[in-house]
């Protein structure tokens, strides 16, 4: 797996004026098939939240989708 994306990454958002205290993970891991599945979950920090699993055929699929989500997220000001 690439060096970059064998770590997850944590990502929060805090902003007591608004009450918010949000965390969002990703990471990637090898099925028993030989594919890659990316886990992403979400939710207020604190809580277990909410957790969703992809599976892409190529690590590159599943590299371009953890880039774009990312680059979502600190746009909407996770860090």
């Amino acid at each position: 797996m690439t060096g970059s994306f064998s770590a997850p990454l944590r990502l929060r958002r805090i902003d007591p004026a608004r009450n918010m205290a949000r965390f969002y993970f990703l990471s990637l891991q090898p099925t028993l098939f030989g594919e890659i599945s990316l886990i992403r979950q979400w939710g207020r920090i604190g809580g277990e939240g909410r957790k969703k699993v992809e599976t892409f055929a190529s690590e590159q699929d599943a590299v371009r989708a953890w880039m774009r989500l990312e680059r979502i997220k600190r746009r909407r000001g996770y860090g």
